[in-house]
Parts: C-alpha cells; structure tokens; sequence
C-alpha cells in the first residue's frame, strides 16, 4: 500500500479540497492524517485506488509524495505499540508517519511509513 503526503496551505478549506478532488474521481480514502504544525502542512491519504489518486493529484497541479506503508496488526492492549516501536528502534529504523487503520475484535491495524521498509517487515514479521 502508499501513503500519498498532499502539501497544502495552512488555511481554511485546504482539507474540503483535498477531499473533494477524491470525491470528484471516486477515490474511496480508507485512512487519513494530518499535520499542520511544520512549515509544509500535509494531509496523508491511503485510498482503494492508488493509480487513480497518482493521476487525480497530478492533474490536479497538487505538490504530492508518495510513500510505502506497512499494515501492522497488534493486539489491542496498552503497551502493544511500545514494544513494536523499540523493536523497530533497536534495528535502527526511523517511523516516519504512523497512524491507526481501524480497530475490530480486540486488535489494533495501524499503518506506518518507515525509511526501511524491508527490515521493518523482517522485524515485525510481515509477510506478503
């Protein structure tokens, strides 16, 4: 799967366009995020379409990256994403973007983007 990272301006109406340019093209978007704090905010979006967000964005004009992400099941307890983390930490991959998936019958998907997606699967156990 890939996280697609749309540079946006930090002002009002910059997420309803984003939105709409996936409605426009009936995108579905199964996850999204945010973060406006740096000086180039982003909306994150993982959608059902890859090739047809790809295309919608650079019509669009729109500045966008894309990124690999990892769905990571865990059980849904506290500390679950501590340990998952300094695993990751011990083997000297950086989480560069992570954010929960969804929730059902006592576990826990996240999704996160890593700068080494190979030895993040090889950690965590992630098989194809």
């Amino acid at each position: 799967m890939k996280q697609f990272s749309i540079e946006i301006k930090n002002r009002v109406g910059e997420l309803a366009k984003v939105t709409e340019l996936m409605a426009e093209h009936a995108i579905n978007i199964l996850a999204i995020a945010s973060e406006s704090a740096s000086s180039k905010p982003v909306v994150r979006v993982v959608t059902e379409d890859q090739t047809s967000t790809r295309k919608a964005l650079s019509r669009s004009g729109r500045d966008f990256t894309e990124q690999d992400i990892l769905l990571v099941k865990m059980i849904d307890r506290p500390g679950e994403l501590a340990k998952m983390a300094r695993r990751l930490a011990r083997e000297g991959i950086n989480v560069e973007s992570i954010y929960i998936f969804g929730k059902a019958r006592g576990m826990t998907e996240i999704a996160i983007a890593v700068d080494d997606h190979k030895g993040a699967k090889k950690v965590l156990d992630i098989r194809d």
